[in-house]
């Protein structure tokens, strides 16, 4: 299994450099750390010529930091480490962890879990249970979760269907290495 500097290596490689897309809501990004994410990161308001000079230091330093070990990503079964720790960084951190508690509550985990975000006890006991009940489908499960969210994000706002390929190759690249 990667460790989280593998991890962040392939999402430095999935997110590229420097992109400022008119149609991306995250505004100017590098590394995939958006301009608001690099402004929480500095204590300020970042400029978008601060987000084009981001290091890739910086950029790993916030990954490992803001999205693996403050959401406990580092505390979830290896086999899925990688998955939620890139759907963290695409989507937030507590969507990561709402897609996790969706599949454990379909796959009828008891007492079903309040899908809050928040990767507590209750939530580390269910996602254990459920994937050794559930094995690589738990994985599958969790790729669904993520096309659907995009398809919905795409329905509900049609610009970012610019955006959607890139998306599903994300998730597709994940299931390959499964398959």
């Amino acid at each position: 299994m990667p460790n989280v500097d593998q991890m962040i290596n392939d999402i430095l490689r999935r997110e590229g450099g420097f992109v400022d897309h008119a149609d991306d809501k995250g505004g100017p990004t590098k590394y995939g750390i958006t301009i608001k994410t690099l402004s929480a990161y500095l204590g300020h308001a970042a400029l978008s010529s601060e987000v084009e000079a981001l290091t890739e230091e910086v950029a790993r330093d916030i990954y490992e930091r803001n999205y693996y070990i403050a959401p406990r990503i580092d505390r979830l079964p290896e086999t899925i480490q990688p998955f939620v720790f890139d759907c963290a960084i695409n989507h937030g951190p507590r969507r990561a962890i709402k897609f996790l508690q969706s599949v454990c509550n379909q796959a009828g985990y008891k007492p079903a879990l309040s899908e809050d975000g928040t990767l507590g006890p209750n939530t580390l006991k269910a996602v254990d249970s459920t994937l050794a009940k559930m094995g690589n489908v738990f994985l599958q499960a969790l790729y669904e979760e993520r096309r659907n969210f995009y398809l919905t994000i795409v329905q509900n706002e049609p610009s970012q269907k610019v955006f959607l390929n890139g998306w599903m190759n994300r998730v597709n690249e994940f299931e390959s290495e499964i398959a």
